[in-house]
């Protein structure tokens, strides 16, 4: 396996090369307004620096967000570009699971609350559990202003860049040991969401690319008629049903 990682859903424009056992090479640079234009330099020195040429990358995996529409997009296009190019497969991972994943790599046991910058005054967060190295998502990935949180969720351990600019809100960073574990649960870091996506990829599990748009419209369109029981469909379960729809798609073509 050569598996190519993108994440430019935080500040961090960040891209890692994976051989399915271990990180091969990673790169990232915090920038919160610069993803256009330093993203492609990023994948070529990284690739350089994995020793890796493009003809040999087997997957690529990329952040889905939730982030803002700009920069998520960056990466989006960028890793479909890649893997268009090549013939390849391109796989997507929740970047809130990236980093509750690093979270758990670096020990944490027990539930954890992500909360990244979603500007305007509001996060992205979602809660997990981590166990063993693992995580297990307990929230679908939401947008809400962190004085909205229940009181439960706000007390948890948080990562992510929600407690450095609430720091009165959300009161309780994550507090790991060892030389630059602040950094990796800033932002993404590629490593870790290629490591994730490498374990995903050989469990056979579904990585839908769908971006995580879940910035509320600045426009407030009409009351919906539907009736008030209509359920609108997770995030996870929209991706999910995509993905669905792709595979039966293919295989209607193959029967023709």
């Amino acid at each position: 396996m050569r598996l190519l990682a993108l994440d430019t859903a935080t500040s961090a424009i960040s891209v890692a090369v994976h051989d399915g056992e271990r990180v091969l090479a990673n790169r990232s640079v915090v920038d919160a307004r610069r993803h256009t234009e330093l993203l492609a330099p990023l994948v070529v020195e990284t690739l350089a620096r994995a020793a890796t040429a493009v003809d040999e990358l087997t997957h690529v995996a990329v952040g889905t967000g939730p982030g803002p529409f700009t920069g998520l997009r960056v990466g989006l296009v960028t890793a479909q570009t890649l893997a268009h190019a090549r013939g390849i497969t391109v796989h997507g991972v929740c970047s809130l699971d990236a980093l509750a994943a690093a979270a758990a790599a670096g020990g944490h046991e027990g539930e954890l609350l992500v909360a990244s910058d979603a500007r305007r005054k509001e996060v992205y967060w979602a809660r997990y559990r981590c166990a063993a190295g693992g995580i297990t998502p307990l929230d679908e990935p939401a947008v809400t202003r962190p004085a909205d949180l229940p009181d439960d969720v706000r007390v948890l351990p948080t990562v992510g860049r929600g407690p450095l600019l609430y720091p009165d809100l959300l009161a309780h960073p994550l507090d790991l040991a060892g030389e630059g574990a602040d950094a990796a649960l800033l932002d993404v870091d590629a490593g870790v969401l290629a490591a994730l996506a490498a374990r995903r990829i050989a469990a056979g599990e579904e990585m839908p690319v769908e971006p995580l748009y879940l910035r509320r419209p600045d426009a407030v369109a009409p009351a919906s008629t539907a009736p008030k029981s209509a359920l609108k469909p997770s995030p996870r379960q929209q991706q999910r049903d995509l993905r669905q729809g792709e595979r039966a798609g293919r295989g209607a073509e193959a029967s023709q």
